[in-house]
């Protein structure tokens, strides 16, 4: 298993190079890596293998497609079983316009961004999700202006 320790100065910019632009050629990492394309290869291989590099994908700007409204929905639950959390993690999942779901330490036990088109949108997934699960408390904020918004980790 590769870890941070097998990770040099030529992995790292590899992987930021990736995370600006996935759909550069392996010949244009290369290049930019100063290594052969072959050795590219092996390095984007191993990392990938090591699960380091998840998955290359296309970045959409939701106001473009209809889903301009970003929501952050704060859940705080009575019920803390693994039954419950499995069950409730399943209905979560099951709802396309959440796109990120986290466990919290804090007041708030789950944290939720959702990406939808409008409030009416959010109230219809709102009222999908307590349809599945038993909550105690919900609450959602509307993001008024996106300041920064990035997938690229700082490597």
């Amino acid at each position: 298993m590769l870890n941070m320790e097998k990770i040099d100065d030529t992995d790292r910019m590899l992987l930021r190079a990736l995370q600006a632009d996935a759909s550069e050629s392996l010949e244009t990492l290369a290049a930019h890596a100063s290594i052969s394309v072959n050795t590219c290869w092996r390095r984007v291989r191993r990392l990938e293998e090591a699960g380091i590099l998840q998955k290359r994908v296309a970045l959409i700007d939701p106001e473009r497609v209809g889903l301009g409204q970003t929501v952050f929905v704060a859940i705080r639950t009575r019920e803390h079983s693994a039954g419950w959390v499995e069950r409730f993690a399943k209905a979560v999942r099951a709802i396309p316009e959440v796109v990120e779901f986290y466990r919290m330490a804090g007041d708030v036990d789950y944290l939720l961004k959702v990406q939808v088109g409008s409030v009416q949108d959010y109230d219809r997934v709102y009222r999908d999700l307590i349809s599945r699960i038993d909550l105690a408390d919900v609450s959602a904020t509307f993001a008024m202006e996106c300041i920064k918004n990035t997938t690229e980790l700082p490597l």
